[in-house]
């Protein structure tokens, strides 16, 4: 007869607990609440027992004072009260003036001896008062010392060193979870950032290099001079399509690198990056009777230059582009305000609304328009400006210019 198999019995459960294991009394963990409370417990009890050690000395002192007789009675037969401390007894005096004499004499020394107490405890307060600022200064430097850790830290990161980490060590407090909870935002934040440059470099080779084949195609064909007309014509306008996305990807590339800030700066001369804006449409304005002015004074920052120059261009571009058909003109100037070095880049143009002005900023966003339909770029420009700035710790901003055209204004620091 076949015996039955056992059923199988169940696996055994896990010993270890992936959460984190409670201490068996909370209430008994190093939190700064109970540092603070102990330290500050303690020096008030130290500075007590100080203060009433250093009033009990000096009231023993003046209780030693006032206990000196305030008069001798001297002579054999022929009795006679002497006093050095009460003067008006050495004289001959009735009973009654005699005890009057006492009893002031014996105010006026407890008088003075109360006084003396007076002033020597408001010194003794004092120096208690000194001591226990400069103790408490440096105690409170001390629990707060990582908190200047986690703020030199945490600047650090924000000058794009992703890398460092506070590893901050001593007691399991609040302020260790905080900078434990600090160091791992750091990490997500530095593989989020690392996933990012590899995809900004990934996308460049991958959409730069089919955009690259197909205009070098375009120009092979618009080469042979014996293609039909209507063949030439559609070559152009593939050719402007694609010259139109090849602009398309390096401004969104561009974008995506100018979000960081900058790590490596050097010194860049404004005037200089605007000159060399200003030349660069100095042909584009002239085809549209559009005349540059403007007086461009050195204003040295430190960035990088070949960003800095895009800022310039993309906004000088902007003023040709978007200005009034006759008569039109931008104004470029540099200079430094105030600390900072200031870039202006005034121009005629139509009437902007007041509430259109932060929209002009949004990728993909012209005025009025939102997407394509303009041959006038492709809606980057003021982003990838603004994106720049930033990076070098600035910022632009723009206002209608009374008349039509716009007035932008980039600051940056010095």
């Amino acid at each position: 007869m076949a015996t039955t198999p056992a059923p199988p019995t169940a696996p055994p459960k896990p010993t270890w607990d992936p959460r984190r294991a409670e201490p068996p009394f909370p209430w008994l963990r190093p939190t700064i609440r109970i540092r603070l409370t102990l330290l500050y417990g303690g020096m008030f009890l130290i500075a007590g027992i100080m203060l009433l050690s250093i009033i009990y000395l000096l009231a023993a002192q003046a209780l030693n004072t006032g206990a000196e007789p305030l008069f001798r009675i001297a002579g054999g037969n022929d009795i006679k009260v002497t006093s050095d401390n009460c003067p008006a007894v050495n004289s001959g005096l009735s009973l009654d003036a005699f005890n009057a004499a006492i009893s002031h004499c014996i105010d006026v020394q407890r008088q003075s001896a109360l006084d003396n107490l007076l002033s020597r405890s408001l010194l003794a307060l004092l120096g208690l008062a000194i001591i226990a600022f400069a103790f408490g200064y440096a105690m409170a430097g001390r629990v707060l010392s990582p908190l200047g850790r986690i703020t030199r830290t945490a600047r650090a990161v924000a000058g794009s060193d992703l890398s460092r980490r506070i590893e901050l060590d001593g007691p399991d407090d609040e302020l260790k979870e905080l900078a434990d909870t600090f160091d791992d935002m750091l990490e997500r934040l530095q593989r989020a950032f690392t996933a990012q440059q590899r995809f900004v470099g990934n996308a460049s080779h991958e959409l730069r290099t089919p955009l690259a084949i197909n205009r070098t195609l375009l120009e092979v064909h618009l080469s042979d001079p014996g293609a039909p007309v209507e063949l030439q014509q559609l070559g152009k306008t593939l050719l402007a399509t694609n010259e139109r996305s090849e602009q398309l990807v390096e401004g969104l590339l561009l974008l995506a690198r100018s979000d960081n800030q900058i790590v490596e700066r050097k010194p860049v001369d404004l005037a200089e990056v605007a000159t060399q804006a200003v030349d660069q449409v100095h042909a584009e304005a002239a085809a549209k009777g559009v005349a540059i002015r403007g007086e461009r004074a050195a204003a040295v920052v430190q960035g990088n230059g070949v960003l800095l120059e895009r800022i310039a261009l993309n906004l000088v571009q902007n003023a040709v582009r978007y200005n009034v058909p006759e008569d039109g003109w931008v104004e470029v100037t540099t200079q430094v305000q105030h600390g900072q070095a200031v870039l202006v880049v005034t121009n005629t143009g139509p009437v902007v609304p007041a509430y259109e002005i932060d929209n002009l900023f949004e990728p993909f966003r012209r005025l009025r328009t939102e997407r394509t339909g303009s041959d006038k770029g492709v809606g980057l420009g003021l982003s990838i400006a603004r994106s720049v700035a930033r990076a070098h710790g600035g910022h632009i901003a723009a206002e209608p210019r009374e008349g039509g055209g716009l007035v932008m204004r980039v600051t940056l620091p010095i």
